[in-house]
């Protein structure tokens, strides 16, 4: 944390034009995927992170007992990170891929489509962000939560 912002200070930080693209997503009631292993979760995410012409640079999966799986892959765009809990039959997602050289949004939505079909939820909250915006300069308040109108809130049932 930052010792230098006094509480309720406003602050700013000038951040590049187009820094990148984010969607996270709660996945419920989902299907046979929310069981996989580690092992077979990494696969998959390995696998569509290729298809999706993205470049994986590391990735980390944990088996939880007696079940369930976190697991990142490290994209020289940015990240992937899943996270499932078969006993409720949810999984959290989270994908961001930065657009400095190249706009890889497009990769981004077709990395969660095809992660999205393999996990076959029922219901979902999806959140879309454009990273870096606003004209270059991001400011607020650190006491001040953002409220959730406008910012891509969405959810669907199927």
């Amino acid at each position: 944390m930052n010792s230098n912002l006094a509480e309720g200070t406003a602050y700013e930080i000038k951040l590049p034009q187009g820094t990148g693209f984010h969607v996270v997503a709660d996945w419920y009631d989902c299907g046979k995927a929310c069981s996989m292993s580690a092992s077979e979760l990494r696969a998959l995410c390995l696998r569509e992170v290729m298809r999706a012409d993205l470049r994986a640079l590391g990735e980390s999966f944990h088996q939880f007992e007696p079940q369930g799986v976190t697991g990142t892959v490290v994209l020289a765009e940015s990240h992937l990170a899943i996270h499932t809990w078969p006993e409720s039959g949810y999984t959290t997602i989270d994908v961001f891929v930065c657009n400095f050289q190249e706009d890889n949004t497009h990769k981004a939505l077709r990395l969660f489509a095809a992660l999205r079909r393999a996990f076959a939820p029922q219901h979902e909250q999806v959140v879309h962000l454009q990273r870096g915006q606003n004209d270059g300069l991001q400011s607020g308040n650190v006491n001040e939560p953002d409220r959730a109108a406008g910012y891509g809130f969405g959810s669907r049932s199927n």
